[in-house]
């Protein structure tokens, strides 16, 4: 099975100064949707885990977070794409859980409902954190210069094997090529 992880804010959707709080807040990232059909159209299963504190903090609650998320399902489907799951901490950094990344708790759950080893499933994220959890977890980091990534970057210390691209689109570019 061809399987691969995404972050949300700042790889499929724009990651604004403040929280996205409703559905009219969240806008795709240019080429994002188009990237995630493709991946839908060469065979993969894409699934994306993601950080939400905002629902811990109190800043977001579930009827919007989901509406925000039905949005983005939508769009997806609008171009010919599917997300085939959502997986997401709704904790804080003060709640010290297993889920939230870097932690690897949503790395663990995928690998068991997707009955996949991660070696070679690629986690795309703009933050250190989840190229921390995609490296805990045993996956290919990649980082996007999308979103936080262009900071991410210049702030260094990602761990080894770390793969850059401009966007989730050229990260799908190199994985068509690779399957050649």
């Amino acid at each position: 099975m061809k399987l691969i992880i995404l972050d949300q804010n700042g790889v499929i959707n724009q990651r604004g100064d403040t929280l996205i709080k409703t559905p009219d807040e969240w806008k795709p990232i240019t080429g994002s949707l188009q990237a995630i059909a493709r991946l839908t159209h060469a065979g993969y299963r894409v699934v994306t885990a993601t950080n939400q504190s905002g629902i811990g903090r109190g800043l977001l609650n579930m009827t919007s977070f989901n509406a925000i998320n039905d949005k983005m399902f939508r769009a997806v489907q609008q171009e010919g794409g599917r997300l085939d799951a959502l997986f997401f901490c709704p904790h804080t950094q003060h709640d010290k859980c297993v889920c939230r990344k870097p932690g690897i708790g949503m790395f663990k759950e995928i690998r068991q409902r997707y009955s996949v080893e991660l070696s070679h499933v690629p986690v795309v994220g703009d933050s250190l954190r989840d190229l921390q959890a995609a490296a805990k977890a045993g996956a290919v980091p990649v980082l996007v210069l999308t979103g936080k990534g262009q900071a991410t970057l210049a702030n260094g210390d990602l761990p080894a094997g770390t793969q850059i691209y401009p966007d989730l689109s050229a990260v799908v570019d190199s994985l068509e090529i690779q399957a050649l």
